[in-house]
């Protein structure tokens, strides 16, 4: 089994009353999206939405080949190390480390270490993963 082609992370909280500032001050570092529910945001490509929840999205550099542990380490490093914080939060939004995982082949794979599993969970986060074949 060979290594994935590329890994992309982000971290996210979702909810309808969810606001933006509130959740970059108590994570203590500023989103790469925030917007709040019927607000206006541009993709990555530049197209316009209007937000059909409250979201508020960090995003780690892709990694080409797949490094989802080390993408993971750095997003939760951005943030406060307080878990109550993380579990106050989690009780209110949907709290979701995103995984865009891409092939190369059929029977491509990945690890991630015991730490940042541990880690995910003391925070009370679903991990969540899309894997794509190709571009």
């Amino acid at each position: 089994m060979g290594r994935l082609g590329q890994s992309a992370a982000t971290l996210g909280f979702y909810g309808d009353d969810l606001d933006p500032d509130e959740v970059s001050i108590l994570l203590q570092v500023q989103p790469t999206v925030g917007v709040t529910k019927g607000g206006r945001w541009r993709t990555s490509l530049g197209t316009e939405k209007i937000a059909h929840t409250g979201s508020w999205r960090i995003e780690a550099v892709r990694c080409e080949p797949e490094d989802l542990s080390s993408q993971v380490e750095a997003l939760l490093a951005l943030t406060t190390s307080d878990l109550s914080v993380w579990r106050a939060l989690t009780a209110r939004f949907r709290g979701v480390i995103f995984c865009g995982l891409w092939l190369d082949t059929y029977n491509d794979g990945l690890e991630l270490r015991p730490q940042v599993l541990s880690a995910i969970a003391e925070r009370g986060l679903i991990l969540d993963f899309d894997i794509y074949v190709g571009d």
